[in-house]
């Protein structure tokens, strides 16, 4: 049983949890003003890291609040919870510029080939 470490609540069974997907995803300041592309963009374009991946989940079925965790997406551990709009561990700010999917490059957004 995968254990999801809640920053409020201690770890708990990954039964009690909703993956909410990628972490850190800035929202565009204008929607509007996007075209198809770029709003496509930032709707399904995310990054797939082999190792470290901010993920936003919530416990639903605990305090119902969201947080921000970081998971090795290899040997599917989770190193560090955090609540949303803290700072990610590791000194890397939440509100990069570069979380917004057409900042990010082909690597980020694709990976390796």
């Amino acid at each position: 049983m995968l254990l999801i470490p809640c920053p409020i609540c201690g770890a708990r069974p990954e039964a009690e949890f909703t993956y909410a997907g990628e972490a850190h995803i800035a929202r565009p300041v204008d929607p509007a003003a996007l075209d198809d592309h770029a709003w496509g963009e930032f709707l399904y374009a995310r990054t797939n890291p082999k190792g470290d991946h901010a993920e936003r989940w919530r416990h639903t079925h605990g305090c119902g609040r969201f947080f921000n965790a970081l998971r090795n997406t290899h040997t599917d551990r989770f190193t560090a919870s955090y609540l949303a709009g803290a700072t990610r561990p590791h000194g890397t700010p939440t509100t990069e510029s570069l979380d917004a999917p057409a900042m990010r490059s082909e690597t980020e957004q694709w990976g390796q080939a």
